[in-house]
């Protein structure tokens, strides 16, 4: 596997990336991988070589590049009230404009990159990028083959007319949705309404519930992790890639 950095150039600046590549001759089908609030950090990179260590060519972004480089937040940093303050700021720059224009640069930065296939594309957000997960497989429906999101927060709101779930109609790629079945950003009416609009849009996806775990049991350095429930879902990952790209 080979790690090499990348800048990718926007109309808001240049997004700091890391490209990580399997051994071998390409073109590999290519993952984007979508961070929690904490953003682009070492988890994440051991989090995409884990991926690419299968066979996938993955792409990740410092989505905060608006506001500063990655890490943004030192690693193993408690998060603190300071900490929450400063990165709620950071991820207000990232509005549903901003997420279109961020996903256009990273799908035209696969296509040009050697040793990618840029029309076999999945996608998986963590906490707040489960939203964005879903976004980009209604952007690029023909690119995006499979999108997952993991502890993803507010997928269906009722109020909201930009919420996730009314994009469903425009998704062809597998979906799989994991939920902790303790957590206030995704309460059950919430995922009813996910999946039922899911379903209406003949979407083929499914809905995981992980029993006892909360908000960010997937990820290393959260306070909620578990690595049993983490464990879990890099299987549930790999299966949905692995059914779904090759």
């Amino acid at each position: 596997m080979t790690l090499s950095t990348l800048a990718i150039t926007t109309p808001d600046g240049t997004i700091d990336s890391q490209l990580l590549l399997p051994e071998g001759d390409g073109p590999f089908p290519a993952i984007l991988l979508l961070t929690d609030i904490r953003g682009a950090r070492p988890v994440y990179t051991k989090l995409a070589a884990a991926l690419a260590e299968q066979g996938f060519a993955v792409l990740l972004p410092n989505l905060y590049y608006r506001s500063a480089q990655a890490p943004v937040v030192v690693p193993d940093a408690p998060f603190d009230d300071e900490t929450r303050a400063r990165l709620q700021s950071y991820r207000k720059l990232l509005t549903l404009d901003a997420q279109a224009s961020d996903f256009d640069a990273f799908v035209r930065t696969l296509d040009a990159t050697d040793g990618v296939d840029a029309s076999r594309i999945g996608v998986v957000g963590y906490c707040m990028t489960g939203s964005f997960a879903l976004r980009l497989a209604a952007q690029y429906p023909d690119r995006v083959r499979a999108a997952a999101s993991f502890h993803g927060g507010q997928l269906a709101p009722a109020d909201d007319a930009s919420a996730p779930h009314l994009l469903a109609p425009r998704i062809k790629a597998r979906v799989h949705i994991g939920h902790a079945d303790q957590d206030a950003s995704a309460p059950p009416e919430q995922i009813a309404r996910l999946d039922a609009a899911l379903a209406e849009a003949g979407v083929d996806f499914t809905t995981e519930f992980y029993a006892g775990r909360k908000h960010g049991f997937a990820i290393a350095d959260s306070a909620a992790y578990d690595a049993d429930a983490s464990a879990r879902h890099l299987r549930r990952l790999l299966t949905l890639f692995g059914e779904s790209l090759r």
